[in-house]
């Protein structure tokens, strides 16, 4: 069995989602798990598709990105997979597919991976070169915390009766940002 596993950071990049499941229905995913989460939280979908594939499947990504954190996540996914007797196949590897079910082909994801971090590594240092500067010129604000730019959803929301814990889970904030807001005594 063909089984695609997509994922995006937020509810934003609909549109990348639905090109990427696009993408592994095109190359004959029959099975399909899909998410919107930031690779660095809890990905539920992408440990029931792991838990889901079985010997002589193959899990299929767009990207290596939408599948891993890291080459030592990676690895660790490949290690998984290959633990099941699953190949990986990753479909936008500079033009070419990748399959982990060859020597080469897990060759190739392992170097482009360790690419890809460097490459982000650099980016980020860049990024923290910029906010440096930015900061020294008083130019660098950093964004405003999200409770503060809703608080008059919190207030309105507490005016029409609702308590903390409603508008917390309503405003998609911490109850603590709410009581901030509110007072403790609300």
């Amino acid at each position: 069995m063909i089984v695609g596993y997509a994922r995006t950071s937020t509810a934003e990049q609909e549109a990348g989602l639905a090109g990427q499941e696009r993408e592994l229905a095109a190359a004959g995913c029959t099975k399909l798990f899909a998410e919107r989460v930031s690779s660095v939280a809890r990905r539920p979908q992408l440990e029931a598709a792991l838990d889901f594939v079985r010997e002589g499947d193959v899990l299929v990504v767009a990207k290596p990105d939408r599948l891993a954190r890291s080459v030592a996540d990676l690895l660790t996914i490949i290690d998984r997979l290959e633990a099941k007797g699953v190949a990986l196949r990753v479909l936008s590897m500079g033009g070419q597919t990748v399959d982990t079910g060859t020597p080469t082909g897990k060759l190739m994801l392992t170097m482009l991976g360790a690419v890809a971090e460097f490459e982000r590594g650099l980016m980020l240092e860049r990024q923290r070169e910029g906010i440096a500067k930015a900061k020294a010129e008083g130019l660098y604000k950093g964004r405003a915390p999200t409770a503060r730019r809703k608080t008059d959803e919190v207030l309105k929301l507490k005016a029409e009766g609702l308590g903390a814990d409603a508008i917390a889970e309503q405003l998609g904030l911490g109850r603590s940002s709410v009581y901030r807001i509110i007072g403790p005594r609300g």
